[in-house]
């Protein structure tokens, strides 16, 4: 899982210092690029890092190991002689980090190209003849349970199981179709012969699309960046090399905001197809081209273009995005049929499911709910969107809509700006720390909400998960340690408690052509709570927990995550009217033991741990499909938890919906939005935590915070 960097930009004069080496100036004879990028990224992880590890022997066979395992995830590729082959290597990236040249990396690359070509030869040869599903045997999916192929028959056996099962999930499909069938359609007399071969067509398209897209998206420069981020992951886990064109959509991300045509795509098979257009867009202006159109290639301007037969779309979106006010050619197949070739001038799009949204949640009380996907912040336009600012705004208008509670979503929320976080938290609290954040070797530094005016005084939750992450943290556990709000969510957050700071290479060796070597997400600081504990792997304890079907997805499954520790406490003063999180918890507890919507999810959850623990696979067809039978039931068990749940009455603010106008794209993305949240058990259940809270409250409210 890929989390939003937060970026200090109030720390950027403390951080600026810390590389303290040399711009690598050009030589008679200039090193490749690759040796470059590599020198660089050593010397920084070197004298930058929070907490380098020794760029050794060891490190560097951890890096080997690493990068081997991403470019051949299922051991389908690589032979055994191949990595004993390579394993002297191992022990050279520390030295190409220093200057030397990349051998382990082309040694590797090589050999994987041929790897590669090879199994494109395999799996056609596999799928041309019929699979005996009658053949008690079973396969291993899990590449942690195998072992590289021992030779070339190996591996080619490793394949006709896999192929096997593909083959076999189907055909089961087919044949459940062929069932349910009326009389008169054609799938109704088709054979279990037919069906079989119809089954092997589908899974060599599906093979095809796969060693199509490895021949467009894993080029040499690509396999290097996979080189490169082996290395800088191995470091920590935040700590990643970012290409030019990744590196231009991480800010884009950030921003909220990129340089686009305007147009939804989506992948159909091996094409991509226009969804929608976003209406004032420069395809919306432009006029030619049309929802269901089919992207053919794309071209920079009069350059050659680009066949995207096979691309997945977010690869083919790094092409059509560029620049403001640069043209992109795109040769579109036209729902009649005809070819033409469109050039669109790119313009700002403004990404607005990015944003902070509000709506209010009709019952026993009036609430505010708040979905804040993101901390966002444009740190390249002054006026550019700021996440504190909007949440500043939704509860505004959420306070003139006189709701008597206010929910805060932070639910998958990966992080984003350090500086948004400390201002939003103010938005609730007086005066006083936020988060503490400490740098290599230095002492922790204070980071304050300064404004004493407190925007909203009244009852507070925060949802959360374990995708909550790195500045969502923050502001749990920051409202935690205030006893300002209740934390409603899974057992604990992710556990990203790092700060990234995003160094251009340019800075340091710029590239006579004008080309770019890329940006490297450095890890330089680690923040602390108030109450001075980390973040770090042991994330945020939720006060009402519910049960929650994400997991083995957090900080501490990763190896290579920097430790949990804790600094002296910062001075502050908890909220006048503590949070009475007991008490919460306990009707909570109290209402999931009787409820039937949370004891079927209880019951399915454990159901589907166990599924997931399942190590080998039958490819007998009768043994395959009585299995299927019983992970379908439990899978429409656990689908069948929100016809439990009661639906919830959710409105948009009025103000909201003038804006969406006659948009009917906006309108149809916003009663999505709504239709969402109206059964959602862990909203519903957040909705009756808020309920008690207000109730507990309102002895209280007239009572004020300290100033």
């Amino acid at each position: 899982m890929r989390l939003k960097v937060i970026i200090p930009v109030v720390l950027l004069s403390i951080s600026a210092g810390v590389l303290a080496f040399n711009k690598l100036g050009h030589a008679d004879d200039p090193p490749g690029r690759y040796e470059v990028i590599m020198n660089l990224v050593g010397q920084m992880l070197k004298e930058g890092h929070y907490q380098p590890k020794a760029i050794d022997d060891a490190f560097s066979k951890e890096v080997f190991n690493k990068y081997v395992r991403s470019l051949d995830m299922e051991k389908k590729f690589f032979l055994k002689s191949d990595i004993t082959r390579l394993e002297p290597l191992a022990t050279h990236i520390d030295d190409e980090l220093k200057g030397a040249p990349v051998d382990c990396f082309r040694n590797i690359n090589t050999l994987i190209k041929q790897r590669v070509a090879e199994a494109a030869g395999i799996y056609p040869e596999l799928l041309s003849k019929p699979f005996d599903f009658t053949v008690d045997e079973k396969v291993t999916l899990d590449p942690e349970k195998l072992d590289y192929p021992a030779d070339e028959n190996a591996r080619k056996e490793a394949w006709r199981k896999v192929l096997k099962y593909r083959t076999l999930e189907k055909l089961t499909d087919l044949q459940e179709m062929r069932d349910k069938a009326k009389d008169g359609d054609s799938v109704k007399t088709k054979t279990d012969a037919q069906l079989e071969s119809e089954a092997r067509v589908k899974v060599k398209q599906l093979y095809d699309r796969y060693f199509e897209r490895l021949k467009n998206r894993q080029n040499d420069n690509d396999r290097f960046n996979l080189y490169v981020n082996a290395i800088t992951t191995t470091m920590d886990p935040h700590t990643d090399y970012f290409p030019p064109d990744e590196k231009r959509a991480f800010e884009e991300q950030m921003a909220g905001k990129f340089f686009g045509i305007g147009a939804q795509l989506k992948e159909e098979g091996d094409r991509i197809k226009v969804v929608s257009i976003v209406t004032g867009s420069p395809s919306w202006k432009q006029g030619q081209l049309k929802a269901n159109d089919v992207i053919q290639k794309v071209a920079q301007g009069n350059a050659e273009p680009v066949d995207i037969a096979g691309y997945p779309v977010e690869d083919a979106v790094k092409l059509i995005r560029g620049k403001k006010g640069t043209p992109v050619k795109l040769t579109v197949k036209s729902v009649d049929g005809t070819t033409k070739d469109i050039t669109i001038v790119r313009d700002e799009i403004v990404t607005e499911e990015t944003f902070a949204k509000s709506a209010i949640i009709n019952g026993q009380h009036k609430i505010g709910y708040i979905y804040l996907p993101e901390f966002y912040a444009d740190f390249n336009d002054r006026n550019g969107a700021r996440s504190a600012e909007d949440v500043a705004k939704e509860v505004a208008k959420l306070k003139a809509e006189k709701v008597e509670g206010i929910i805060l979503d932070l639910r998958f929320n990966g992080g984003g700006s350090l500086q948004d976080v400390v201002q939003m938290a103010g938005l609730f609290i007086p005066e006083g720390p936020v988060v503490q954040v400490r740098s290599r070797g230095g002492d922790a530094v204070v980071l304050r909400d300064r404004d004493k005016n407190v925007q909203y005084d009244g009852p507070l939750a925060i949802m959360v998960n374990e995708y909550s992450a790195s500045a969502s943290e923050i502001m749990a556990a920051a409202m935690q340690d205030y006893k300002r709000a209740v934390i409603i969510g899974s057992g604990q957050t992710f556990g990203k408690g790092t700060v990234q700071r995003l160094f251009n290479l340019d800075d340091f060796y710029p590239v006579k052509d004008g080309g770019s070597l890329g940006a490297l997400k450095l890890t330089q600081q680690k923040f602390y709570r108030a109450n001075g504990g980390s973040t770090q792997l042991k994330g945020v304890a939720s006060d009402v927990v519910l049960p929650d079907p994400y997991y083995d997805v957090a900080e501490r499954k990763d190896s290579d995550a920097l430790v949990w520790d804790e600094i002296p406490r910062a001075s502050f003063t908890p909220w006048i009217n503590p949070v009475p999180t007991e008490a919460l918890k306990k009707n909570s507890e109290k209402r999931m033991a009787t409820s039937p919507a949370f004891r079927l999810l209880t019951e399915n959850l454990n159901t589907l741990k166990k599924l997931e623990k399942q190590e080998t696979y039958s490819l007998n067809l009768q043994t395959f499909k009585a299995e299927q039978k019983t992970n379908t039931a439990a899978l429409k068990k656990y689908d069948a938890v929100n016809d439990k749940v009661k639906e919830l009455s959710i409105v948009n603010i009025r103000s909201d919906m003038e804006k969406l106008g006659n948009d009917s794209s906006k309108i149809a993305r916003n009663k999505d939005w709504i239709k969402v949240r109206t059964k959602d058990i862990y909203l519903d259940e957040a909705v009756n935590v808020m309920n008690d809270l207000i109730a507990m409250s309102l002895p209280k409210m007239e009572r004020k915070p300290n100033r």
